[in-house]
């Protein structure tokens, strides 16, 4: 039973360019512009009155972008709730700008040994991400370690937690990986890590959406009766300014916005094609992560309860639950 009929979710991608090579993204490697400051302002707006709450300033590394700051003080300005995931090169820069503008404020952590995390993001930002919490800790912010979970990193979830994240105070988010595109990274995660990952979700400050394991466990959405929500629940902005249908990792279609993108999301060739949400043939067996939170969300199912303890949880802790109820 479908609970929620409009999208609640935009992940706006401010650019494609990233100051790290990660091996299980492909982003960096896309040439890209920036969207513009009045681009962004004209979406809000749009946005608003399609009746999406969150705001997910992305990228690429979003603290790429020279007016981040003015994106996040506008979106908090109409009432966005606000997420932020940044490497953290440049957090140090941005930070003093972005205090109290940023309600989900994400660093991406994959273990503990300083080393090995550079490694496996291509570039050194380890210090940065300790450096990072102190100068957000200092400002009153509350950051969250944000930690992607692979069959290679998982037994490294204890040392995370207990060296970095409990004398912080900080919230540990477990990030199960997904394969898309041609970009492979290990979304077969065992049975035995899935049962690991259950485990590890119960835990004080530890958030990990519930419904992800159980749809692994289920093989994924399953074009037939797809979960995915994809296009009804999250609209996709390009740094071209191009709404993205269904999602950013098919891209099957995208529409310049021209000031117009309630207009053009309600056109009936967007229509069509979010009609097909969750049942293309590159659907079958997908399990991202970042348009599965917002489908579990809408629609009473399996899923909506296994994500609902999880998801309560979380916003209980960050205090986002009164703005996702009052909004």
């Amino acid at each position: 039973m479908r609970i929620i009929h409009h999208p609640i979710l935009c992940n706006y991608y401010v650019t494609y360019r990233c100051n790290a090579k990660c091996g299980f993204c492909d982003i960096w490697e896309k040439p890209s512009p920036y969207v513009t400051l009045d681009q962004v302002k004209s979406n809000l707006l749009e946005l608003k009155k399609l009746g999406v709450k969150i705001i997910d300033f992305t990228g690429g590394e979003p603290l790429l972008h020279r007016e981040i700051d003015q994106f996040f003080a506008y979106a908090k300005e109409l009432g966005f709730i606000t997420t932020l995931t940044t490497n953290a090169l440049l957090y140090p820069k941005y930070a003093e700008k972005l205090k109290g503008k940023v309600d989900m404020l994400h660093f991406s952590l994959d273990t503990a040994d300083g080393a090995q995390h550079d490694t496996w993001r291509g570039v050194a930002c380890y210090d940065h991400v300790m450096e990072s919490i102190q100068i957000a800790k200092s400002l009153g912010e509350r950051p969250d370690i944000l930690m992607t979970v692979f069959e290679e990193n998982i037994e490294e979830i204890a040392r995370l937690y207990q060296e970095i994240c409990l004398p912080n105070d900080l919230v540990l988010i477990l990030n199960p990986s997904f394969d898309y595109n041609e970009v492979e990274t290990g979304s077969g995660l065992s049975q035995q890590s899935l049962k690991k990952l259950t485990q590890w979700g119960k835990k004080k400050n530890i958030y990990l959406n519930q419904a992800f394991i159980k749809l692994r466990r289920d093989g994924g959405n399953q074009t037939d009766n797809p979960v995915c929500k994809a296009a009804s629940t999250t609209l996709v902005i390009n740094p071209y300014n191009e709404l993205v249908v269904p999602c950013y990792h098919l891209g099957i279609k995208s529409f310049p916005i021209n000031g117009q993108l309630k207009h053009l999301y309600q056109s009936t060739e967007v229509k069509q094609l979010i009609e097909l949400e969750g049942k293309l043939p590159a659907c079958q067996g997908c399990t991202i992560n970042c348009y599965m939170q917002p489908s579990f969300a809408v629609e009473v199912n399996k899923y909506f309860w296994s994500a609902l303890p999880s998801t309560l949880k979380y916003n209980w802790v960050k205090g986002t639950w009164r703005q996702l109820f009052n909004s």
